[in-house]
């Protein structure tokens, strides 16, 4: 089996040691991968863009499967392209993929699909806005509908931020392509799960939730960024709850999708609010493995990346998949100083040869200078995964990793899994009582 990650942060090198851990003798490629595919496999100089050159290279190495790790190769259309080549790849078509890609497409999706979700509207002209947010109620939320590297969601607790945020996407171009339309929506309280489902376009099996934590500063306070962390399992992510999921979102946009002509296959990512009265709203729809997310998911579940190849070469036969008993993980990602604006890079990242069992490290924006030295190249720069028998074990397993990592200026949360440390806490006392 010789397999294709094309992609190189985190999440790509997270996805190559699963797959060597379920395949030991599997050939692995990385395109262009980073220093922790190298480790795994043969990084092959191209950029995760250059899709000609990608499915030129699948040829050229006789790739068996390729797996496509970031969302903005998807919304070009590589997994159409390799199609077409007869090439077996994981990852939906452009018109799918626009599920993630257009805002406002998988707003239409869920409407018309009757998915719950915040009231919103769509605009692409700056006056027509400042007219609607002027009578919103606040908080409010504006997105840019394109992709925005996980940044191009904007909580505002005024109208008169939103009205600047809005000015700053469509006059100023803060977001490039990605903000020539916006989304303006109602602010939805509650806690917020990942669901991520493996989907042949019609069979799906849905993965044991994860929980992100996008902001930066600890106590979920500071900037957005494209997440400082995750950790599962996820205690108020119930199996009657990831069933109502299942049949409240993740099939009937399947079948709508396939309504439009455009059936989805690969891994359907739903970003859920979990409301106080327990409804799962969604907040997005990724059409990707999450970042860090897969760096939690995959250490506890073996046997996944043959669910991932099984459905590439359309051999799928879906089974439920479930944590071991008693296993936890927790993902702390150490960002550059000045993440998630400015990150400042050129710093010499030092990882030490002996961390303690149970600590995985994945790369992400790292690199190696021409004398072979670890070096800072991203705002993310490395995952430190802890596994244990509890979230709150994890955690600490995971905090450790991070202590012993240096480079100058790190940055990392030591909270993460907060919410559910809380939980555990509460019910203990309750017990107690």
């Amino acid at each position: 089996m010789r397999v294709l990650v094309v992609g190189g942060g985190g999440r790509e090198h997270a996805l190559c040691w699963a797959l060597k851990r379920d395949t030991p003798d599997a050939d692995l490629f990385a395109a262009p991968g980073n220093p922790g595919t190298a480790q795994l496999g043969t990084n092959v100089d191209i950029p995760a863009s250059a899709l000609d050159d990608l499915v030129q290279a699948v040829r050229q190495h006789h790739i068996d499967v390729t797996i496509v790790g970031p969302e903005a190769p998807l919304a070009a259309g590589l997994a159409d392209r390799l199609r077409a080549a007869g090439q077996p790849v994981f990852g939906p078509s452009q018109a799918a993929a626009r599920i993630e890609s257009s805002k406002a497409f998988a707003k239409d999706v869920m409407q018309a699909a009757r998915i719950p979700t915040a009231v919103s509207r769509t605009f692409t002209a700056l006056d027509p806005a400042l007219v609607y947010i002027k009578g919103h109620a606040e908080p409010l939320v504006v997105k840019a509908s394109g992709l925005a590297g996980g940044k191009g969601a904007v909580v505002c607790a005024t109208r008169d931020e939103a009205a600047r945020t809005v000015h700053a996407m469509l006059a100023d171009g803060a977001f490039g392509d990605a903000g020539r339309e916006v989304v303006v929506e109602d602010f939805l309280e509650g806690e917020e799960l990942s669901v991520l489902a493996l989907t042949d376009g019609e069979q799906l099996v849905v993965l044991p939730a994860a929980q992100d934590h996008k902001r930066l500063g600890e106590g979920d306070t500071g900037p957005n960024t494209g997440g400082m962390g995750a950790y599962c399992p996820v205690s108020s992510a119930t199996d009657a709850l990831l069933e109502r999921v299942q049949r409240q979102v993740l099939e009937p946009v399947l079948q709508e999708l396939a309504a439009r002509g455009a059936p989805f296959q690969g891994v359907l990512y739903a970003g859920i609010m979990l409301a106080p009265d327990g409804t799962p709203y969604v907040l997005e729809f990724n059409c990707r493995f999450g970042d860090p997310e897969t760096q939690a998911l995959v250490p506890v579940l073996p046997g996944l990346t043959a669910h991932v190849r099984a459905i590439a070469r359309g051999e799928w036969r879906p089974r439920e998949m479930t944590l071991p008993a008693g296993r936890a993980a927790v993902a702390t990602v150490l960002a550059a100083p000045g993440y998630p604006d400015k990150p400042r890079l050129g710093a010499e990242v030092v990882v030490p040869r002996d961390l303690e069992p149970g600590t995985l490290v994945f790369h992400a924006g790292t690199a190696r200078d021409a004398d072979g030295a670890l070096r800072v190249a991203g705002g993310r720069v490395l995952t430190v995964t802890g596994l244990a028998d509890t979230v709150a074990a994890a955690r600490e397993q995971s905090i450790r990793g991070c202590e012993l990592i240096a480079f100058e200026g790190k940055t990392y949360r030591r909270d993460i899994g907060w919410r559910q440390l809380r939980r555990t806490t509460e019910r203990a006392g309750a017990a107690r009582g």
